[in-house]
């Protein structure tokens, strides 16, 4: 079989690697010129350009995301090529869909979690950019095995490619906020798409959003979660009792039987990469994935911190540096910063205007190690976060490696 892969974004690249796993012939183009892929055997790529013959003579067709709502690849999504409509199983088992602006991975592992102590057989994946191994992946291998239910995460990057993808019997919106607003362009863009995608689906909805709320009145069936302060979890943040809570109401519209949920998500020990709270040298460090305002937010009502160190963001995403103005508010002692996905550390220091506290540049992942650590030997409590989550990972392990 070969099949055509348009777009080598995250979740193209994922696609290449599931099908070349499995022994097919594979096209692939991009029009950006410089895509790290090696070349291999089965794989045959232009960049700078898309080849439409190709494309069209392909069995299979697989669409980035990203180009899924251009007109010049809207053909391919109604003549039965797309991987998702020549792979169909994936379309006969029980769909969970779960997104929102932040807790998707956590919810999406936490219900399979419950699922499988249910009795269940679940197959868990989706958005590559989440940590899974991407759509295509999915798909292909409920194509080979059978299974009781499907957990996809959903990212709100995504939304129109995953209705068209996937036949979602419920779906999750665990928050909304403000992320990839290049994509989206305004929040009120954002919430008219979630509006679309959950369009005549039965849904699961944040009890606690009113905008949410209001955007239940476009699903065919509506079931609002709220959160539970006094559940006992082992995770960090309240935030994640959002994502119990709504992990819970998928259970209870399954009919799974409140003790079984209550037992699973007490011993729930999260996700690596998420954000959690560590001991390190005697002190608290809080790190992890809070690449958005909405992320941050969330950590500092948990903590006061006297040191942040913050990961910097790309020059045109200027929504991100919204991160430093809501650290800003809580006036740490010191303010590091690092370049997390570029090095836009002299862009981030004009926004902290009225920071009145100490601002540190970190120039690499071992100066903010370093930093961190006679941080946190000083007994100081310390944020590690913003954007570069694979930078943060890598330090986290080092972090590791040297103090516990």
């Amino acid at each position: 079989m070969r099949v055509a892969v348009v777009g080598l974004g995250v979740e193209g690249r994922s696609a290449l690697k599931s099908l070349l796993d499995r022994n097919m012939d594979v096209y692939a183009s991009d029009l950006d010129l410089d895509i790290p892929i090696e070349p291999q055997d089965g794989l045959e790529i232009d960049l700078g350009f898309h080849n439409f013959e190709k494309i069209r003579s392909a069995d299979a067709v697989v669409i980035s995301p990203s180009l899924w709502n251009l007109n010049s690849f809207k053909s391919f999504q109604n003549n039965d090529k797309l991987l998702s409509d020549v792979f169909t199983h994936h379309k006969s088992t029980l769909t969970i869909g779960v997104t929102g602006t932040n807790g998707k991975t956590t919810t999406c592992l936490m219900i399979t979690s419950i699922l499988q102590k249910a009795g269940y057989k679940v197959l868990v994946g989706g958005n590559a950019g989440g940590g899974f191994h991407g759509y295509t992946e999915i798909i292909l291998e409920a194509e080979n095995n059978d299974y009781d239910v499907m957990v996809v995460e959903v990212c709100d990057m995504t939304l129109n490619f995953c209705r068209g993808s996937f036949d979602l019997d419920l779906v999750v919106v665990t928050n909304q906020g403000k992320d990839h607003l290049d994509i989206h362009q305004s929040q009120n863009n954002y919430l008219n798409s979630l509006r679309e995608f959950i369009m005549d689906k039965e849904t699961i909805l944040n009890q606690d959003d009113p905008l949410l709320v209001e955007l239940g009145k476009s699903s065919s069936e509506v079931h609002y979660f709220h959160k539970d302060n006094e559940r006992k979890l082992k995770l960090f943040g309240k935030f994640n009792q959002e994502n119990a809570a709504a992990s819970a109401k998928v259970a209870e519209v399954m009919g799974i039987r409140r003790e079984l949920v209550d037992e699973v998500l007490g011993s729930f020990k999260g996700v690596v990469g998420r954000t959690e709270i560590m001991d390190i040298s005697g002190s608290k460090l809080v790190i992890g994935k809070t690449d958005n305002v909405d992320a941050v937010q969330a950590v500092m009502r948990e903590v006061d911190f006297q040191v942040a160190i913050v990961g910097t963001p790309r020059r045109n995403e200027p929504w991100r540096f919204e991160i430093l103005k809501e650290i800003e508010k809580h006036q740490p002692q010191i303010i590091a910063l690092f370049p997390g996905l570029d090095n836009t550390v002299a862009e981030a220091k004009k926004v902290l205007e009225n920071y009145t506290g100490q601002i540190v540049e970190l120039d690499n992942n071992q100066e903010v190690m370093e930093f961190a650590k006679k941080s946190l030997e000083s007994n100081l409590t310390v944020f590690l976060g913003g954007n570069g989550q694979e930078n943060l990972m890598r330090i986290r392990r080092k972090l590791l490696e040297n103090d516990l």
